[in-house]
């Protein structure tokens, strides 16, 4: 959980972790200190603990501008609660497709799922046959689980992500990225 609790911060807003968000984080990761690489997002809530993590196990931390989180423009700051009282239709129409009823100034989830492909496809050869941490935003799961499942953008926000969930992704290929 980021400082500032629960509230629609994409790339705009740069909090970094709570207490609570760093316990999470370390709880998350358990014992679990295989790692060859760890790649995270740019923005605090991700890097901070990426690059202290990195430093525990003795690896390189690589920051990769493309992992940042979806915007969700003008609803950037905006608890859910908040949304759901003023905007109660806006955001039913969101979660019911947010590729046609984006938030204004939102970036399109059909442009933030390509940028994710990218770098997915980019860590998959970079990285190829090692084990990779990656450490982002529950936006970023999203897409990547969408791209595996191959489900349609218009059900990208019906996946809850809680936060510091983990996940692998094994490609088929030797190696792990977890996410």
């Amino acid at each position: 959980m980021p400082e500032g609790g629960s509230r629609y911060r994409g790339n705009a807003i740069d909090d970094p972790l709570s207490e609570l968000g760093w316990r999470q984080m370390w709880d998350a990761m358990g014992d679990d200190h295989d790692w060859d690489a760890i790649v995270s997002s740019p923005l605090r809530r991700c890097r901070e603990f990426a690059e202290a993590f990195a430093e525990r196990v003795g690896v390189s931390a690589h920051i990769e501008p493309d992992l940042r989180e979806i915007g969700f423009g003008c609803w950037e700051g905006y608890t859910r609660q908040q949304l759901l009282a003023t905007q109660p239709e806006a955001f039913a129409a969101f979660y019911q497709d947010p590729v046609r009823h984006a938030p204004a100034g939102a970036e399109s989830v059909v442009a933030m799922t390509g940028r994710i492909e990218r770098v997915v496809d980019r860590l998959l050869v970079k990285f190829s046959g090692q084990r990779v941490l990656v450490v982002a935003h529950a936006g970023v799961m999203r897409a990547v689980i969408a791209r595996v499942t191959a489900a349609p953008a218009q059900s990208f926000f019906r996946l809850s992500i809680p936060n510091a969930m983990r996940f692998s992704l094994l490609p088929g290929i030797p190696g792990t990225i977890r996410f």
